[in-house]
């Protein structure tokens, strides 16, 4: 586990062995996780599963997908929550777009998304999307496992992923040509993740910035081939009641020649699912300080306020006498 860069990170394909449940490896990289989790609300995480072609071709399937229409990307819509369809050239973030592809790992919804944006057809689109999100997929649950299994709640495991879904947010963000400073521009604002986990990969451009818990420092992510990185969101923090935490991140870009992709996996609750604190991490020592609520509700309330600092506690926080 090495500190690069104030980011922890933690190799996952270093000896096969520690993958095994309840071997002492198995132990120590839960343990690992879970310090990352809260001392950081973030990490990388080396993860040699992905076939090396599987990164080109993902590479190209974006291009293809962000060089159609904005009238034909504008189709991508959720009427499930705000910000899961199409994003675009919005006035404070000029330079990003994005779409989400709602439970991309089921080739089914791949194909949907497929032909919403190719009504003649595009397999090759479909299967690498569908591919790469799986194994994305894979990567999620595995952290997802690690982290529940340290906070001694690994009963609610089976049942947490039975009702949570996924998105797949790819990303582009355009080639700044200028800025105030000539060095950096925004490519995205600085927010915290609503959902539960999310699995970022960068491509070969640096970008993405994580600040310290203290709130006193920004680090950069430097990207690296075959690495992806953690970022832990509220609805996480609220399962722990308040253990893990949420990391406050944004994208900075540098005058260059190349646009810039990435895509990141989202977990989060169903819709009908409410949100609790497990009665395990809940003691004396750690009283409840958050009530139930519903995913989906909260994040509504998020989209309403959205400049509201420690929108968590104020959407589902206890009050403490």
């Amino acid at each position: 586990m090495d500190l690069e860069s104030g980011i922890l990170c933690v190799d996952l394909s270093k000896d096969p062995k520690d993958l095994e449940e309840g071997s002492e490896g198995w132990k120590n990289l839960c343990k690992k996780v879970r310090e990352a989790c809260e001392e950081y609300g973030c990490f990388q995480v080396v993860y040699e599963k992905i076939p090396v072609e599987l990164y080109e071709e993902m590479v190209m399937a974006l291009r293809d997908l962000f060089d159609l229409p904005v009238e034909t990307k504008q189709k991508n819509k959720s009427s499930k929550q705000p910000y899961s369809g199409y994003i675009g050239k919005a006035d404070v973030v000029p330079l990003y777009e994005s779409l989400g592809i709602e439970d991309a790992p089921i080739l089914d919804m791949a194909q949907a998304f497929t032909d919403l944006m190719w009504p003649n057809g595009n397999p090759a689109f479909c299967k690498t999307i569908n591919r790469m999100s799986q194994m994305v997929l894979e990567l999620e649950l595995l952290i997802r496992k690690m982290v529940f299994e340290s906070y001694g709640i690994e009963n609610y495991y089976d049942s947490n992923v039975k009702n949570s879904q996924c998105v797949l947010r790819v990303i582009k963000y355009d080639a700044p040509r200028h800025s105030d400073d000539d060095s950096t521009t925004m490519g995205l604002l600085s927010h915290t993740d609503k959902n539960i986990l999310t699995v970022l990969y960068q491509q070969d451009l640096p970008g993405l910035e994580v600040l310290s818990k203290e709130g006193d420092e920004w680090f950069q992510v430097s990207p690296r081939h075959g690495t992806f990185t953690v970022l832990v969101g509220e609805t996480l923090k609220a399962l722990s009641n308040g253990r893990a935490h949420a990391v406050k991140h944004r994208v900075i870009l540098r005058i260059s020649e190349k646009e810039r992709y990435s895509y990141g996996l989202f977990s989060a609750p169903k819709e009908d699912v409410m949100v609790e604190v497990p009665k395990e991490l809940v003691d004396k020592d750690h009283p409840l300080l958050y009530r139930p609520f519903n995913y989906v509700d909260f994040f509504r309330f998020f989209y309403q306020n959205y400049t509201l600092e420690n929108v968590l506690e104020v959407y589902a926080g206890v009050v403490v006498n």
